[in-house]
């Protein structure tokens, strides 16, 4: 059986409905009203019974009474909004009382009826408010329908914001395979890093991505520079520290938050804590959070993996390196999160290896 609104068809066959009143006979009626209507209704004489209900069936409409002894039918519908916030409330009162409509109707109250109502008037305001159901119910799912496609977008856009960085600085032809790897284990370790310390999650994507950037500007630096076997001399080193410099302007004046991020940290990976460090000598804080991040990132990685010119140290001795940089060389505080995090770093390594020579 259906009744029809100004809307469209409501199948008031497959609406459950809960009438809630300490008059007990009254309650019957109530059910008995809507029973010849087509819908199931059941019926409770207070509220404590009516949440055993509530708990047991899936009701999609309630029709309590305001007054009741111990908790009243304002505390019901405080609790029903809460609990069980898919099912409406009609509120039901003896006493006509605008101010009581009015909390009801703020509450979240579907509707509000003045007894004894007649049949028609109950039976009118129970399709209305079980329609107003419906509309609701629908507007929240069209709402969170839309909520996951737009973060299943925006994952998939990350996604290949992360593999076009990753092409591109494959293709600048500066690294080979070995590097490569490199490159991804810094954004990796530099997020687990970020998530740590408490960023938010679109700030943790865009360090794994920005932070496999952090050596782009290493496409400006010669071939014999970069690849050479022994040791630099200064003038080759002083040519080397260019690609802080050139990764920012290859990286600059753009909009885009994850550039940006990869720009601040291409110019200041190599600053250290105590503004030792290059292109502007920067001291704790003042160096970008991004950038202190990476620079643990890199130099763990750097020495715990073979190079051109050596092989690679034993972690031990790299974590003894780099304990001897906290508070010169690196930020104590991210430091010690870093070191809490080397079980996990170690997952990455051992997930994203480089090739033997």
């Amino acid at each position: 059986m259906s009744i029809y609104t100004n809307r469209r068809p409501i199948n008031i066959a497959k609406a459950w409905i809960l009438a809630v009143d300490d008059e007990i006979d009254l309650c019957r009626m109530v059910a008995i009203l809507l029973k010849r209507e087509g819908f199931h209704c059941d019926t409770a004489v207070n509220v404590d019974e009516a949440l055993d209900l509530l708990e047991q069936n899936h009701y999609d409409l309630i029709v309590s009474d305001i007054m009741m002894p111990g908790k009243s039918g304002i505390d019901f519908l405080d609790i029903v909004s809460i609990r069980f916030p898919t099912t409406a409330m009609i509120m039901a009162t003896a006493v006509d009382n605008r101010e009581t409509a009015i909390t009801t109707l703020e509450k979240g109250a579907f509707g509000y009826v003045i007894k004894p109502f007649e049949r028609n008037e109950l039976v009118i305001n129970v399709i209305n408010a079980l329609e107003r159901r419906r509309i609701v119910l629908e507007h929240d799912r069209y709402e969170k329908h839309l909520e996951h496609e737009v973060r299943d977008r925006t994952a998939d856009i990350r996604t290949r914001e992360e593999e076009i960085a990753l092409r591109l600085i494959s293709a600048s032809g500066y690294r080979d395979e070995e590097t490569g790897q490199h490159i991804k284990r810094i954004g990796l370790i530099g997020a687990v890093l970020a998530e740590k310390i408490g960023w938010e999650q679109e700030r943790i994507d865009y360090m794994r991505i920005a932070g496999a950037m952090h050596d782009v500007g290493k496409i400006g630096i010669p071939d014999e520079i970069l690849h050479k076997p022994g040791k630099l001399t200064a003038q080759e080193f002083e040519i080397i520290k260019t690609h802080t410099l050139i990764g920012g302007r290859i990286l600059e004046n753009s909009s885009i938050p994850l550039l940006e991020m990869a720009r601040e940290i291409a110019i200041h990976h190599h600053e250290k804590w105590d503004g030792s460090g290059y292109p502007y000598g920067l001291s704790e804080n003042v160096i970008p959070e991004s950038a202190q991040i990476v620079a643990l990132a890199d130099v763990y990685d750097a020495l715990c993996n073979d190079r051109v010119y050596r092989k690679a140290m034993p972690e031990q001795e790299v974590l003894a390196i780099m304990a001897a940089g906290k508070g010169a060389h690196f930020n104590p505080q991210l430091y010690e999160y870093f070191v809490e995090l080397l079980p996990e770093i170690h997952r990455i390594l051992a997930t994203h290896r480089d090739k033997e020579y």
